[in-house]
């Protein structure tokens, strides 16, 4: 039995004991490993996805030499897609690292245990050689003082045998878990070599993608005075929206404030930003804000290729862009759904933004902007991801994009916080 008890001390030596408290600290966190794992596959695909749509929008405006600016957004959005996959492939990298970490250490323990099950086998087996032959076996029984003690002994020799037994199926079961180890571990290299071949792959499309952007700028630079009309024109739509969406917005409050009698108590008509909502419309409105991050995109396909708020013009230095909203570039003949139900307050058409939908969600309005076709009217009752229309087509340089604003009474908001992610 000291052999026995010598075995199972192979399990307490403090290297073991370290080994098992790592192992025990990595296995605690496996399950949130495989929730990370899965999120970061999630957003691998999503990222290539995006690539490849930005990649067959840059196929088309290749053919167009008058869409450089088109050109230069979709390769903006490109470069900053590839820049995420490499990062993410960076992460998989490191979890594939930790993985052949593990594998390695198990791999060692493993050995090492198999190593001391093996030479204390082959002492077990020398002992049993040197005396437990046929000879002495019998000897040793018959020579028992009585009838109980022969039998002790006999069954001390049956304990011996079975422990013999286990520890040979032990050493076999050890040896064929060391294998299965070893083959884990060559598939994790390949793994690793893989992310890192597919890592070299899209830094050398992101170094072409970022000279190809670095050209664009530069053609595009030596027509200053036309970025500078354009956007001149823009601004002034902008700003012409904006007044246009301010004033109907005060038209709705005095409204709302008339049909509850407010106004003449208060005497502060139109001084509100916000509407006087009737239940419906409050009920209405607290489901729309309980979406907030949760809002279909208007568009089904496109990306973001005008971010929210006031940030540097893509070509020309030291200008200001100011966006109210958001803009989506999307594919020619592209639909536009509203992203809530709602009611429409107005539809309108201006020069440079084509035409423009208003549709109000209680103390909210979600704004569609370069719309070709229209298909609602003027006070028509709409429901979520209903199509509204049909985003406009330039027929100079080709850009198909949505302009989308969101309002909260006269307080405008970033279009980016309430849309769902892609």
């Amino acid at each position: 039995m000291k052999s026995e008890n010598h075995f199972i001390c192979l399990f307490y030596k403090p290297g073991w004991l370290l080994f098992l408290v790592f192992l025990f600290v990595w296995q605690s966190g496996y399950s949130q490993s495989l929730k990370d794992k899965e999120k970061l596959q999630k957003t691998k695909h999503q990222l290539e996805e995006e690539i490849k749509y930005t990649t067959n929008l840059l196929e088309k405006t290749q053919k167009n030499k008058q869409s450089s600016l088109e050109k230069l957004q979709i390769l903006t959005k490109q470069i900053r897609s590839r820049e995420a996959l490499i990062n993410e492939i960076n992460k998989e990298l490191n979890e594939v690292e930790v993985k052949i970490l593990v594998e390695n250490l198990q791999i060692d323990k493993m050995s090492q245990q198999l190593q001391g099950m093996k030479s204390e086998y082959a002492r077990l087996i020398y002992h049993a050689y040197r005396t437990m032959n046929g000879y002495n076996k019998l000897m040793f029984i018959f020579s028992a003082k009585d009838f109980n003690q022969a039998y002790l002994r006999i069954k001390y020799y049956q304990q011996y045998a079975s422990f013999r037994r286990r520890q040979a199926e032990h050493i076999e079961s050890t040896q064929l878990a060391i294998n299965s180890q070893r083959k884990e571990l060559e598939n994790i290299k390949n793994q690793k070599l893989t992310l890192i071949q597919s890592q070299q792959e899209e830094k050398q499309k992101l170094d072409r993608e970022k000279q190809q952007k670095t050209k664009s700028v530069k053609e595009y630079s030596s027509k200053e005075k036309q970025l500078l009309a354009t956007l001149k024109n823009k601004q002034q739509a902008a700003q012409r929206l904006e007044y246009e969406i301010e004033k109907l917005i005060a038209e709705e409050i005095k409204a709302s404030e008339t049909r509850s009698h407010k106004a003449t108590r208060t005497g502060a008509v139109g001084a509100r930003t916000t509407f006087e909502l009737t239940p419906r419309e409050k009920e209405l409105s607290s489901s729309f804000a309980a979406n907030r991050g949760r809002l279909p995109w208007p568009c089904d396909r496109g990306f973001i290729s005008g971010s929210f708020g006031e940030h540097a013009h893509p070509v020309l230095e030291h200008v200001k862009v100011k966006n109210n909203g958001i803009d989506i570039m999307t594919e020619r003949g592209s639909m536009v759904k509203a992203v809530f139900g709602g009611r429409v307050s107005r539809v309108m058409s201006f020069p440079n933004l084509n035409k423009v939908v208003i549709i109000r969600h209680g103390d909210y309005l979600t704004v569609y902007s370069n719309l070709e076709e229209v298909s609602v009217r003027d006070g028509q009752v709409v429901s979520a991801k209903q199509n509204i229309g049909r985003v406009h087509t330039n027929a100079d340089d080709q850009k198909t994009e949505l302009h989308f604003e969101l309002w909260r009474g006269k307080v405008i908001q970033n279009p980016e916080d309430w849309l769902a992610g892609r």
